[in-house]
C-alpha cells in the first residue's frame, strides 16, 4: 500500500511543479507560493507514510491539489484524477496486504 500511495504522491508533486509553470505568468506571487509549498509537502508526504497521520495528512493534501484549480483551471480535472488514484492506491493496496497476510498465514500453518 505504502508503495503504491508513495508513488502517487510523488507524481502529485511533479504535477504541481508543471501546474506552477503554467501559473507563472498570469498567478500571483502568493498563487504560486502556495502551490510550491503544496508541492513540497506533497513531496515530504511520501516519505511520512510509515507513520499513521501520513495518509491522513496525504488525504488532505489531495483537496489541495483540487483546490488549486482556482488558480490553474486543468487542475480541477488532473486533482480529481490523482485523488482517484490515491483512493485506488490505498484500497488496492489494503487487499494486497490482506492477501499477502492470508498467503503467509497459510504458509506458516503448512510448515510448523
Amino acid at each position: 500500500m505504502r508503495v503504491m500511495a508513495a508513488a502517487v504522491l510523488v507524481m502529485e508533486s511533479l504535477l504541481m511543479g508543471f501546474a506552477l509553470l503554467i501559473a507563472k505568468d498570469d498567478a500571483t506571487a502568493t498563487a504560486l507560493w502556495l502551490g510550491s509549498i503544496l508541492s513540497f509537502l506533497l513531496f515530504i508526504t511520501a516519505g511520512m507514510l510509515k507513520r499513521k497521520g501520513g495518509y491522513q495528512i496525504g488525504s488532505v493534501l489531495q483537496l489541495g491539489l483540487i483546490a488549486y484549480g482556482a488558480i490553474v483551471t486543468l487542475m480541477y480535472f488532473l486533482g480529481t484524477l490523482f485523488a482517484t488514484l490515491w483512493i485506488a492506491a490505498i484500497v488496492l493496496g489494503r487487499k494486497g496486504e490482506a492477501i499477502k497476510a492470508r498467503l503467509i498465514a497459510e504458509r506458516d500453518a503448512k510448515n510448523p
